[in-house]
């Protein structure tokens, strides 16, 4: 791969079903950067200190997936402020190569959060919000939720005991997150004003059946596959504003083309790839 040749990859486990590959590739395609390539690898954790280790002055950047978000924080050499402080890397910047290559740690999932959730008018001034989850998306919520307004949100997970890396996150960012047990969600999301849901696939299905009669605020579902959500369906059935986690993958993905590309990211030919993509899904 010749100089004038650039790559970048998401990296995850399993990684199959990213759709990553599309937006960055729209992406390139209408910035004219045709010697630029990005690909999908299936990477683990065990595995990711030696893929780290390869990189070479032909990359531009990785963008990460889970389980890899806190994993790769060892692995850098700067990690930049916010994701020092969410505690989880969705983006590395690679600079140089050999002695000299530089690693570079960022989280532009924050940024993906509140620009989905503008999606849904909600733009500040949130004074009651509910996180469903306690892993590295969910800490990346917490700074979007504290920079809409709410410093202190309830956050519904199934064990206590499990929570205690988003606490420490939390603590770091000045944020206060009142605990809840999961099973209580349903009869009390319905009266807040911002949930963001950042459960697996069909984790929160549960609770569709369980919702309030009435629901008031905006819901960000992070899971897009399958799409809609059964909560997101239940949700808009109740008269609540629903955005889907296909709008949090754009923005921040957007976010990760200008890191790594050094250009303004091309949102509407990313969004137009995005959504042809998604309409064969679903047809």
């Amino acid at each position: 791969m010749t100089a004038a040749h650039r790559r970048a990859a998401v990296l995850g486990h399993p990684i199959a079903h990213s759709l990553s590959p599309v937006l960055h590739r729209a992406a390139y395609a209408a910035l004219g950067l045709d010697t630029w390539r990005y690909d999908a690898v299936d990477v683990t954790e065990d595995q990711l200190p030696g893929f780290v280790e390869g990189l070479d002055a032909s990359w531009a950047g990785l963008s990460l997936t889970m389980p890899l978000k806190q994993t790769v924080v060892p692995l850098l050499d700067h990690v930049e402020p916010l994701a020092q402080v969410v505690g989880a890397v969705n983006t590395v910047l690679v600079h140089g190569s050999g002695a000299a290559r530089v690693l570079t740690g960022a989280n532009t999932d924050v940024h993906g959060l509140v620009a989905a959730l503008g999606e849904a008018g909600v733009s500040g001034g949130v004074r009651s919000a509910g996180v469903l989850g306690a892993g590295a998306t969910a800490a990346s919520t917490l700074a979007a939720l504290a920079q809409l307004g709410c410093a202190s949100p309830r956050v519904y997970v199934r064990s206590q005991a499990r929570a205690g890396g988003l606490l420490r996150a939390a603590h770091r960012m000045g944020v206060e997150p009142r605990l809840c047990r999961l099973d209580d969600a349903a009869g009390e999301i319905g009266r807040l004003d911002v949930v963001v849901s950042t459960l697996p696939a069909h984790a929160a299905d549960p609770l569709a059946d369980g919702l309030a009669a009435e629901v008031r605020g905006a819901l960000l579902d992070v899971s897009y596959d399958p799409r809609p959500t059964a909560l997101s369906v239940a949700w808009a059935r109740l008269g609540g504003r629903v955005v889907g986690g296909e709008r949090m993958l754009l923005h921040q993905a957007a976010e990760q083309v200008r890191l790594m590309t050094g250009r303004t990211a091309p949102t509407s030919a990313m969004d137009a790839a995005l959504g042809t993509v998604l309409t064969s899904v679903s047809a």
